[in-house]
């Protein structure tokens, strides 16, 4: 087996003793099945990214984190990356003026939706009115946006046949943070929509019995908020296309901010995984390297280590730097940033040697802040193939000075 068995928790890669020691805390709060640690974990809030936790009878909102079913979507267009490569730079600035990305930000067009008549509504009705009506009122404003931190929209070329792909990388944004506070709030005794007392990076894991009544709401809140994550991906895949003057003829669609009701090793579990890929017997997933590096699109084994994996792989490459290490303090008055390790100079000239096409961004998403996309792929061998590998030719992101509180 290529995994490591380490105080109750199997871990894939390389230990990073941060996120090891957060993974021992989850291993001893609440009905723990199994933990885990994928090959591409570090440090996140409460649980680790790159984390799994299985649950009896449990569900844990800090464990699915702030950014409720963020995840991925690609799509394989009719085209050639060829085609499109002579004008790509005036592409990414369409991109980069329709698909809405940042801070807070509204879509610039109004989508409307049928989930806006989910009786799931009904979870912040029975919270109160006005719960209901702002939450739903920032869900219709900002459906099909895409935030900022490490979400993208992202154009690729497929190594072995030259297609075109598209892909994105976001989750339920203001709705699915607001959802996620809230019942951490009224987990504690507080109001839904009360100030919360300040993170604590390393504290156990919020759970809720899920045959109780909060539990239950949370876990119905929770599958619409994914519903609505599903829904702008969609949205922003459909912004893409038309921009391109393409056609999907496939796609990849998944969470990876989530918790399922599985079995595993017997047992009925509750399986949340933050920052941590399905991959079923069977099943397809898109894992997203740096904009210095590929991605693939890969499908799950029917394997004893994929079994023990509790069916879940890697979500990306795994940051080696944090923000603040890379890009330096921000002063939000002058819109500046010092301290940095990385430069803009040093990220431009690598990005413009990988053949990419970059709009926004930060040097706290350079490819210098990741892991190299292989390594971490390896660690996991036995439990996924890679079906198609992705080279970027255009990246766009939010711009280098925006905060975004609903980033993941």
């Amino acid at each position: 087996m290529a995994y490591q068995n380490i105080d109750g928790v199997r871990v894939w890669g390389v230990p990073d003793e941060g996120a090891l020691s957060q993974a021992r805390t989850c291993v001893q709060t609440g009905n723990v099945v199994r933990t885990l640690l994928m090959a591409d974990h570090h440090k996140g809030y409460s649980q680790p990214i790159g984390g799994v936790v299985a649950y009896d009878g449990q569900i844990s909102p800090s464990g699915v984190g702030y950014d409720i079913a963020c995840g991925n979507k690609a799509v394989r267009t009719n085209l050639m990356a060829a085609d499109i490569k002579p004008r790509i730079a005036s592409l990414m600035n369409e991109v980069a003026r329709k698909v809405s990305f940042g801070i807070g930000r509204s879509n610039s067009e109004k989508v409307d939706h049928e989930l806006f008549d989910d009786p799931d509504w009904g979870v912040y009705a029975s919270v109160g009115r006005q719960e209901h009506d702002k939450l739903k009122a920032l869900a219709r404003d900002q459906l099909g946006t895409v935030g900022s931190g490490n979400h993208f929209v992202d154009l690729f070329e497929e190594a072995a046949t030259g297609r075109l792909w598209i892909a994105n990388h976001f989750g339920s944004r203001g709705f699915g943070h607001k959802t996620a506070s809230g019942f951490l709030n009224l987990a504690a005794g507080r109001d839904f929509l009360g100030k919360a007392p300040g993170e604590k990076m390393d504290q156990p894991p919020v759970l809720l019995d899920m045959d109780g009544e909060l539990g239950d709401m949370y876990y119905r809140a929770m599958k619409l908020a994914g519903r609505y994550a599903y829904a702008g991906r969609d949205y922003v895949i459909e912004q893409l296309l038309a921009i391109l003057g393409a056609e999907s003829d496939f796609e990849v669609h998944n969470h990876h901010n989530f918790a399922w009701k599985e079995a595993h090793e017997g047992k009925d579990a509750i399986v949340i995984r933050k920052g941590a890929t399905p991959s079923a017997p069977g099943q397809l997933g898109f894992i997203g390297g740096s904009m210095g590096d590929i991605s693939v699109i890969v499908r799950g084994k029917d394997t004893a280590e994929n079994r023990d994996s509790f069916y879940s792989t890697v979500h990306g490459a795994g940051r080696t730097m944090s923000r603040t290490q890379a890009a330096g303090k921000m002063n939000w008055k002058t819109r500046t940033r010092s301290g940095g390790e990385i430069s803009p100079e040093r990220m431009a000239v690598a990005v413009r040697e990988y053949g990419v096409e970059l709009r926004g961004a930060g040097t706290d998403e350079s490819p210098f802040v990741y892991r190299k996309l292989h390594d971490v792929l390896d660690a996991h061998a036995e439990t996924i193939d890679v079906l198609h590998v992705l080279r970027p030719i255009g990246v766009c992101m939010a711009g280098a000075d925006e905060f975004d509180p609903y980033k993941d």
